[in-house]
């Protein structure tokens, strides 16, 4: 569990804007829009299989970084977050114990082509 002081990283949260639509190709889009309050204070660390193990009590082998921060009720999994110019997906979402105190995002970020 971080702390206040740990939580030294402010991200931004996008979500999608509305219901997906065709690109006129085939497939499928929507264009991310900020959340309410668009900032999150987060802790961010590297995503060691031990870290995942202790934090989602299983091992997801995609995921590069967990985010903590205070409860967030509107963070799932079709959630972006963005911070210093990299983009992240969240790939689960961990309220521990049920207790809406603080959330744990696990997190896979997008590397550029």
């Amino acid at each position: 569990m971080s702390t206040r002081g740990e939580r030294r990283h402010q991200v931004t949260l996008q979500g999608p804007s509305g219901p997906a639509a065709a690109d006129g190709e085939g497939n499928w889009a929507s264009t991310p829009a900020p959340l309410t309050p668009p900032t999150w204070q987060v802790s961010i660390i590297a995503a060691s299989a031990r870290e995942l193990a202790r934090v989602a009590g299983t091992t997801v082998t995609t995921a590069t970084h967990i985010m903590e921060g205070t409860y967030r009720a509107d963070l799932t999994t079709q959630t972006e977050i963005v911070y210093r110019g990299h983009t992240y997906y969240v790939n689960q979402v961990i309220n521990p114990e049920l207790r809406n105190i603080r959330t744990i995002a696990i997190c896979t970020e997008l590397v550029p082509a």
